[in-house]
Formats: C-alpha cells, sequence, structure tokens
C-alpha cells in the first residue's frame, strides 16, 4: 500500500518546523505548549462523531492527526523520537495484544474473550512497574471520566457498592456534608471544595452502578442546556428584547416556555 498523500502531510509539517524558512509560531510550540490543542482537536472530532457528520468528522480527525504529527517532528528534532518509531511501537503492541489474529485464532471466539486476554496481556507488559493498584495513569483524563474508571477498577475487587440503592444512600450522605459546610457560620472555602468534590465522585459512581456513562450523561446536559438557552434567546429576540437587558426573573419565564414549546406542551 502507498499513502502519497500522507507523506506529503509530514512533509508540510516538517516545513512549518524548519529553521530555515518555517512558520515562526510553529518553530515557537513545545509538546508542553501544544497539549490544549491535542484536547479541543480530540473533543472537537468527538463532537462530529456524535452528530453523525462524516464531513466534519474527516476535517477533524485531520486535525487530530495533525497534533499527533506535529509532536512527532518536534521529537525527531530534539532526538527523542519520530513517526517511524511511534509507528513501530504501536504495531509491535497491537500484535502482541491480538494473538487471535496474529498467532491463533483459537485463543479468543468472541469480543469478551478478546476483553480478558487483552487484560491479561496489559498486566504482563507491566508486572516490572511500580506494584500500586491505582498509577498515576487514572489522572490522566479529565476528572468526572477518571472518577467512572476508579470506579471500575475498584469494582473489580469487589471493593464497591452492592447496587445502586446503595450508592444513592451515600449520594444524599455527601449532599448533606456539603450543605452543612454551605450553612457553616465560618465557611472554609476549602472544606467546601473538598465536600463538593465527595459529592461529585459519589455521584459519578451512581452513574455508574446506573450503567450512564458520567461523562456522556453531563455532556448530553450541556447539549440540552445550550439548545434551551439558544430557543430562549430566539423567543426573547422575536419579543424584540435583548437577555442583556433582562433580569433573571423575565428570562426565566422564557426559559419555561422555551422548555414547554421543547416538550410540546402548549
Amino acid at each position: 500500500m502507498s499513502y502519497p498523500n500522507f507523506e506529503k502531510m509530514v512533509e508540510v509539517i516538517a516545513k512549518l518546523r524548519d529553521p530555515d524558512g518555517g512558520c515562526p509560531w510553529d518553530l515557537k510550540q513545545t509538546h508542553q505548549s501544544l497539549l490544549r490543542f491535542l484536547i479541543e482537536e480530540a473533543y472537537e472530532y468527538i463532537h462530529a462523531t456524535e452528530e453523525n457528520d462524516y464531513q466534519a468528522m474527516e476535517e477533524e480527525i485531520g486535525d487530530v492527526l495533525l497534533q499527533v504529527v506535529l509532536h512527532c517532528v518536534i521529537a525527531d528534532q530534539n532526538g527523542k523520537f519520530n513517526l517511524e518509531s511511534v509507528s513501530k511501537i504501536l504495531a509491535d503492541k497491537m500484535i502482541r495484544r491480538h494473538p487471535h489474529v496474529f498467532v491463533d485464532s483459537s485463543l479468543a471466539k468472541d469480543d469478551s474473550q478478546v476483553k480478558e486476554n487483552w487484560e491479561k496481556i496489559k498486566k504482563l507488559e507491566n508486572k516490572e512497574k511500580k506494584g500500586d493498584y491505582f498509577d498515576e495513569s487514572y489522572l490522566h483524563f479529565p476528572a468526572l471520566f477518571s472518577a467512572n474508571k476508579i470506579g471500575k477498577k475498584t469494582n473489580k475487587i469487589n471493593f464497591d457498592w452492592e447496587d445502586a440503592g446503595q450508592v444513592m444512600y451515600k449520594v444524599e450522605e455527601e449532599w448533606q456534608e456539603l450543605k452543612e459546610e454551605l450553612a457553616s457560620p465560618q465557611k472554609d472555602f476549602s472544606r467546601i471544595k473538598e465536600e463538593m468534590g465527595d459529592f461529585l465522585f459519589s455521584t459519578a459512581q451512581l452513574a455508574r452502578h446506573l450503567d450512564i456513562d458520567p461523562e456522556d450523561a453531563l455532556r448530553q446536559a450541556n447539549k440540552k442546556f445550550i439548545r434551551r438557552f439558544n430557543s430562549m434567546e430566539k423567543l426573547i429576540t422575536e419579543d424584540s428584547k435583548s437577555v442583556e437587558d433582562m433580569n433573571q426573573m423575565e428570562m426565566d419565564e422564557y426559559w419555561d416556555l422555551a422548555k414547554r414549546n421543547e416538550k410540546g406542551l402548549s
């Protein structure tokens, strides 16, 4: 197989980083300065996928690829690694973790067995690493995603609630503790922040026990809020008014109208 456009893309990005005639902005970038772009581009691709917009997906996954190649070019210029070494490590890992494809097809008959074998192979790969049950990798993700991932792992050793009903009591307990801190005459912000974190963590575990991905649930809630707010703003504009000139009570009336319209209620 030949990928001339891929090779051209790598050449283009390498030219941007060329000290002789490259782009001043690209030449200033480091692995650290580019991190936020990698995260942003990944989330933009997620959004395009959720919208089932293949044209946007094609463009956004290209932007993700740009970040990957740019990091490889920077590392190559610093003598650390390059696109070829990254490709080799990835290919070797995929072969190693898919013995049912590359060695013996009888090693896995269905996807559940594939997952089981994958976890076993990962454990063997990590056997010489630090032996903590939780390593720093569990903190590498958005906080809500991490909370869900942590809960899934504690469940494997039965350090978990038995059902969602039990978690509901824990959520209520954390909510009460948060309310107590908020009601204190001498508020301690650090304590309020801690209790808020405990409340959010327990809420994430409740979502997990209900087979709901908390990150996805919150993303959907964000979408709903924006959709409903935009509907509210449209209603306000139709009445020749502006959200900037309205108070909370006035906007609440339009918000309730937008909700009723969304639900098909008169």
